[in-house]
């Protein structure tokens, strides 16, 4: 199988995966931002060697699709001419303003760059799987609660002044907490927890530890910063080691005690879990310096290239210096005034953007489905498209609508209040469950976006004053969910 072929992997520039639209690549900045030129000579190369649409991930990541073999080598010289270093490797993911948000606890950068440095020096990327990733959450405005991730590393304010919560496998909300440790302390114990995990083979995630290992991993909170402890390969039992010797973590091997931590929803995939819920990186945000970010998302995820193109040529007028990917779907243009903001901000309403943290389209997750992916069943975002447009009072806070291709679930792999997917019978609808549970009732999918409605028209009808719309969904219960979706 090449590398054009293989499932399971992150699509990186320099192993695009196969998809219904032909070739996709998936690329990160080292710098953590793009300057406006270069997030406008990205858009060029993929129209010339793509299909022209953009993509920004769940998770903050930027997608080209649509390209060949050839094309796609093409792709790969223009960024390197454009002077775009990508990362390679254990993605270990900060906040889109990191280092730049006044509310922030602590700088997430410093840590995040010793874990990577870690990570090379002790060759772990090749012995980790593709979809193993860490996050260094300092906190602030714009957290990373619901992302996903193997390790999560959290600032906190203590009385004790800030440390570092430790935790591991799922968002914010779901991840099983682990230790709370000075940054030195913290730092080692990410490592270390990588180191297992490597041991465990490129299968393996943070979820596999047994109770024993997270037991031990757990004591590290008392120990000085640069002592902790080894798992005989025999006995499982705790001894110490220094940091960075050659028979240190490396020597940790899989004990005898199978039981194993409770499990995520789906498989790390450079999205999120759904779980967690956090501010969307969409509007005006006041930064550090006198200057502004200006979030701006991208409907479902997705723009075409020229669009792009166009809002960036305007934003670099008006004066922005960076643009940073925002998980969530969204891009933050940096260094803007506030006048600057506002004009931008209409311009990007205009050619249909998502400028407000509050529209209907920001609550709904849909995949690429038809025609763009060869597994999908329906055609996702042209039946979110109808959702939104005609259901903006039902899509609120409280709940989220997952549009599947297919029971994958690429798009959302955590539950969702409602979750259309598709299959040989059409539109399946899933009601507080992911795209792989069995739909409890079909529609013809091209008509799905009207079950939906009728769905939001008995919401509608029965909510109480004050009543969330996922309240109200659970009163009405499952079962009558479904009916009211099949009716015709």
């Amino acid at each position: 199988m090449n590398a054009f072929s293989r499932r399971g992997a992150c699509p990186a520039l320099s192993a695009p995966m196969q998809t219904g639209d032909g070739l996709l690549v998936r690329l990160n900045p080292v710098a953590g931002g793009l300057l406006p030129k270069s997030l406008i000579g990205l858009c060029e190369s993929a129209l010339r060697h793509g299909n022209g649409i953009m993509e920004v991930t769940a998770r903050g990541s930027l997608q080209i699709r649509g390209l060949t073999p050839a094309s796609a080598r093409l792709l790969a010289m223009e960024v390197d001419s454009l002077g775009i270093a990508v990362r390679i490797g254990v993605p270990v993911e900060t906040g889109p303003l990191a280092g730049l948000d006044p509310e922030e606890i602590a700088d997430p950068r410093p840590m995040a760059e010793r874990i990577r440095a870690a990570i090379d020096g002790a060759g772990l990327a090749q012995r980790l799987g593709p979809k193993v990733s860490v996050i260094v959450d300092g906190g602030g405005r714009l957290t990373m609660d619901a992302v996903t991730a193997d390790v999560r590393l959290a600032a906190m304010r203590t009385a004790d002044g800030i440390k570092w919560r430790v935790s591991l496998a799922g968002d914010a909300q779901g991840a099983t907490p682990l230790a709370m440790s000075e940054e030195d302390a913290a730092c080692d114990i990410a490592v270390a927890i990588l180191r297992m995990v490597a041991e465990k083979g490129r299968d393996a995630h943070a979820r596999d530890l047994t109770e024993r290992q997270l037991g031990s991993l757990a004591s590290w909170r008392v120990l000085p910063p640069s002592v902790l402890p080894d798992i005989s390969a025999s006995r499982g039992e705790i001894g110490g080691f220094v940091v960075g010797s050659s028979s240190a973590a490396s020597e940790i091997a899989e004990n005898r005690d199978q039981s194993a931590i409770s499990p995520l929803e789906a498989e790390m995939s450079g999205r999120t879990e759904g779980g967690a819920t956090e501010r969307q990186p969409i509007g005006v945000f006041n930064l550090a310096t006198t200057a502004t970010a200006l979030g701006i998302g991208l409907p479902f995820g997705s723009m075409p290239a020229q669009k792009l193109i166009d809002l960036t040529q305007e934003a670099l007028t008006l004066g922005a210096a960076e643009i940073r990917l925002a998980p969530g779907r969204a891009l933050l243009f940096l260094g803007l005034s506030q006048a600057a903001c506002l004009s931008l901000q209409k311009t990007a309403a205009t050619v249909g953007f998502v400028t407000d943290a509050a529209d209907p389209r920001t609550r709904i997750a849909a995949c690429p489905g038809v025609p763009a992916c060869a597994s999908g069943r329906i055609a996702t975002r042209d039946i979110a498209e109808i959702i939104a447009t005609e259901n903006r009072d039902i899509l609120d806070s409280s709940l989220t609508l997952h549009i599947s291709g297919c029971a994958k679930g690429c798009a959302h792999p955590g539950p969702a209040a409602l979750t259309l997917v598709g299959g040989e019978n059409g539109a399946g609808l899933v009601v507080d469950g992911t795209a792989k549970a069995w739909p409890a009732g079909y529609r013809p999918g091209y008509d799905a976006a009207h079950g939906i409605g009728r769905i939001a028209a008995a919401i509608r009808s029965a909510r109480h004053p004050g009543e969330t719309a996922a309240a109200c969904l659970a009163r009405l219960g499952a079962a009558g969910i479904t009916e009211i979706y099949r009716q015709e």
